[in-house]
């Protein structure tokens, strides 16, 4: 993922840079993001028009629609070459394929969530996706954190323990979503940023492509299938799930590329509300006190790490900033030094 460049700043002397206005926000960037996470946190009302056919289908038709409609976006963006490039790279492929085989749970376990009626719980694996990656980053990459990130790690738990000890029952459809598809960001962050999301996304279902289409073939065989059995309204639903998964992954891959990486994690919190809203204004899901509470210490967590990274990038800001005005100097006072009396 990579984020807008600002404008870089023209010194007004050697000893004290001012900073240049700040850049714009870029339009198109803001809407492919706000429709990104938009369109996300709608499909809890797209895959119900799937049923009767079950999570499992669903999800082996969401990989090979996925992929011809890749294919299709290739094509009409000539992106063969790059695709071609992922395919030739065998790290690259490895680690695509166990992202693949996570971003498979993760969708299984979604419209799992979705189809059984615990909507809710998806959108709280969501909420808390943020603070798996921070614990990723503990236990995996060894990364040191801030008192402020402790502190909002133990929120999270406390989240946990509160839905699970007042609801009877751990909710594991939220902690699977948060760890797979943290994990997932992981391994994607292991790529690089130089494979873009359609081609990564069309290595990903490629690779997943033989099981599903193994998985779809025996289902038909045995009559079990729902392909073609349920009115063109319910086909057309299926293939549509290419679209569905492809269309916010390209609005996606343009938000990452032009808004800064804070205004992009702030957006990410669109899809979980929108689920949450679904899940009790329009399915009526139970919410009973514990999940209030479990929510709410979630929110706060998340505010402590909101705040806790906007801290650190303004340190981080004044840092480069006073690097930038030390080289300027040095580099004034060896050219004074230098030239001719």
């Amino acid at each position: 993922m990579t984020t807008a460049n600002p404008r870089p700043d023209a010194p007004a002397s050697p000893t004290e840079p001012a900073p240049g206005p700040a850049p714009a926000l870029d339009r198109r960037g803001l809407v492919g993001g706000i429709g990104a996470y938009t369109l996300w946190g709608l499909l809890p009302l797209y895959f119900p028009l799937m049923a009767p056919a079950g999570a499992v289908e669903i999800i082996a038709h969401r990989i090979v629609w996925s992929l011809a409609f890749c294919a299709l976006l290739l094509a009409v963006t000539r992106g063969w070459r790059p695709f071609l490039t992922v395919l030739r790279s065998g790290r690259t492929l490895a680690l695509l394929t166990a992202a693949a085989l996570l971003l498979a749970v993760n969708w299984l376990v979604f419209v799992y969530g979705i189809l059984t009626d615990h909507v809710v719980d998806a959108a709280l694996g969501y909420y808390i996706n943020p603070i798996v990656v921070v614990t990723l980053a503990v236990l995996v990459l060894h990364e040191r954190l801030r008192p402020a990130q402790w502190v909002a790690l133990g929120f999270g738990a406390a989240a946990v323990v509160v839905i699970a000890v007042g609801y009877g029952r751990v909710p594991w459809i939220a902690l699977t979503l948060a760890s797979s598809f943290g994990a997932y960001g992981l391994l994607k962050n292991r790529v690089g940023r130089t494979v873009t999301a359609i081609p990564g996304l069309a290595a990903e279902t490629l690779v997943l492509t033989p099981l599903a289409v193994g998985y779809l073939v025996w289902l038909h065989a045995a009559g079990l299938g729902a392909f073609g059995a349920h009115g063109t309204a319910h086909t057309l639903a299926l293939v549509g799930s290419g679209i569905v998964t492809a269309v916010p992954l390209v609005l996606f891959n343009t938000a990452a590329r032009r808004l800064p990486l804070s205004l992009v994690g702030l957006l990410q919190y669109i899809a979980p509300t929108l689920q949450l809203v679904i899940g009790v204004a329009v399915l009526h899901e139970h919410m009973p006190a514990a999940r209030w509470w479990g929510f709410g210490l979630v929110w706060v967590a998340l505010v402590l790490l909101a705040v806790d990274g906007a801290r650190q990038g303004h340190v981080d800001r004044l840092a480069r900033r006073a690097a930038t005005a030390d080289a300027a100097e040095r580099a004034g006072g060896g050219a004074g030094a230098g030239s001719p009396a």
